[in-house]
């Protein structure tokens, strides 16, 4: 059960493969259709930046298991999340934002490459991310536009020898455990990434734009410890006098109605280890929502740093999770199903330099991770390779009314007997989900009138045709995003 909790020790510190022939040979034609297309690093050009003006600083806060609902800002009464939450209030939140596949490993991959798993072909167990794809990813791309680039934390995604020097300056990956023993001092892994980011701060040129990703462990559960989560010591007391809610579809009930292919899954393995008594489940989602406070304050070091170095009002920070989270409903513990609480994840922007009437909204449109490297690079006034499937949201944090996906396409191709593969379409309204080895079993929401997915509609005759177009949409955006 600690595979997979072991295989994202080994790609956060990037132990990267040997190439072999057949990664070459893939990654030769990528990097010839790159150049095709236009979009190889020598071939990166500025948008208007002498129209424009100076280019921003960018930071990009990743966190691990967050999801959307775990934010005070986002509705939540009980979580401590101030910094968060005043990004939200002098940015702009989107309500709405998922992932492409809900797993660290294949998701970090593409926030990095803005492309989908089936296109860039990476996940656990796989071989080292093609080398094209790293050449289109926004930190190289942003490096060979003259930012200074750095990374910290979770790294996440295995690439090919030498190739993080190419993407970043500076790179400080981390691993679990949470608690390491620095200068003598017991300190907690989120407190550590701190601290290093704050060393790239104070290492940047004041007249070069830089762009920092900091990819926080937290609030991830170390997953070979019993006690499965780990906050730092300044948390300890919050939480300790409330009780936390249990989902309405956590009932024995509505596990016991699931297919027995959805029972026998890490899902349920792991709900075991953290939910499966009441007395447990209290203790774990404290536990969890500790974590996140320990990352909120964290950020809150980070902007008095930055107001301490002047570079306050020139640093756009992008706040994001790579997955959601089960905690308890459905009978689960983990994510890597196409549920909102699984795909759905927290997204707020916040740029100082907007001052504007419009600060503190809350925006609708559903956007994804795919999007988070055009962004970066439209804010950064570098071109978007043509061969990102994402979409820059730029515009919509700039008011303007353009065309705008009407549903996301999600997905989970890692074959692993214990996570079922799965895939499906979310529409402002419709939820479809269908497992491929399992052809039998498809899954209807209309969200609606059931926003928990409670009530299964895909078997009831008078949805028939809905069933129907929504698989088609399916068909559709597989074929649209899958490799040529």
């Amino acid at each position: 059960m600690e595979k997979l909790n072991t295989m994202e020790q080994q790609m956060a510190t990037n132990n990267v493969a040997t190439t072999d022939r057949r990664i070459f040979l893939s990654r030769a034609g990528l990097v010839a259709g790159a150049w095709l297309a236009g979009t190889c690093p020598s071939c990166v050009k500025m948008l208007g930046r002498d129209s424009v003006g100076r280019r921003p600083n960018i930071i990009f806060l990743l966190t691990d298991d967050q999801r959307w609902d775990t934010l005070g800002c986002g509705g939540n009464s009980i979580i401590h999340t101030p910094n968060m939450d005043n990004l939200a209030h002098n940015g702009v939140r989107f309500e709405r934002a998922f992932v492409s596949t809900p797993i660290c490993a294949a998701s970090r991959a593409s926030i990095l490459t803005g492309l989908y798993e089936r296109k860039h072909d990476y996940t656990f167990t796989k071989p080292p991310l093609a080398g094209a794809y790293v050449e289109t990813s926004y930190p190289r791309l942003l490096r060979h536009a003259g930012y200074r680039t750095g990374f910290v934390g979770k790294f996440g995604v295995s690439v090919e020898k030498g190739e993080t020097e190419e993407m970043f300056d500076f790179f400080k990956p981390s691993s679990l455990p949470y608690f390491k023993q620095i200068d003598g001092q017991r300190r907690h892994l989120t407190d550590i990434n701190g601290d290093r980011a704050i060393e790239f701060l104070r290492s940047c040129d004041p007249g070069k734009p830089f762009c920092l990703s900091l990819s926080f462990w937290a609030p991830h559960a170390d997953d070979g410890n019993p006690k499965q989560y780990f906050w730092p010591q300044t948390c300890d007391n919050l939480y300790r006098d409330v009780k936390i809610p249990i989902p309405q579809t956590a009932d024995p009930a509505f596990f016991e109605g699931l297919p027995d292919f959805l029972k026998k899954t890490l899902n349920r393995t792991r709900w075991y280890w953290r939910f499966d008594t009441p007395e447990k489940y209290q203790e774990m989602v404290k536990g969890y929502y500790r974590m996140i406070s320990g990352v909120d304050m964290v950020i809150g070091r980070l902007m008095q740093e930055l107001k301490n170095l002047k570079l306050d009002q020139d640093t756009i920070i992008i706040l994001m999770g790579d997955n959601g989270y089960f905690l308890g409903e459905r009978g689960y513990a983990g994510k890597w199903t196409m549920h909102d609480v699984s795909i759905r994840v927290p997204l707020i922007v916040y740029d100082p330099r907007k001052k504007s009437p419009g600060q503190g909204r809350v925006l609708n449109q559903m956007v994804m991770n795919v999007d988070i490297a055009p962004t970066i690079l439209e804010m950064a006034q570098v071109d978007v390779p043509e061969i990102m499937q994402g979409q820059s949201f730029v515009p919509l944090l700039n008011g303007k009314k353009i065309d705008w996906r009407d549903e996301v396409f999600c997905e989970h191709l890692w074959d692993n007997p214990d996570i079922p593969q799965t895939e499906g379409i979310r529409t402002d309204r419709w939820k479809y989900i269908r497992y491929p080895k399992h052809p039998d079993f498809e899954e209807l929401y209309d969200l609606a009138d059931d926003p928990m997915e409670t009530i299964n509609l895909a078997d009831r005759q008078e949805y028939r045709q809905q069933l129907i177009e929504l698989r088609r949409h399916c068909d559709q955006r597989i074929e649209e995003i899958s490799p040529n």
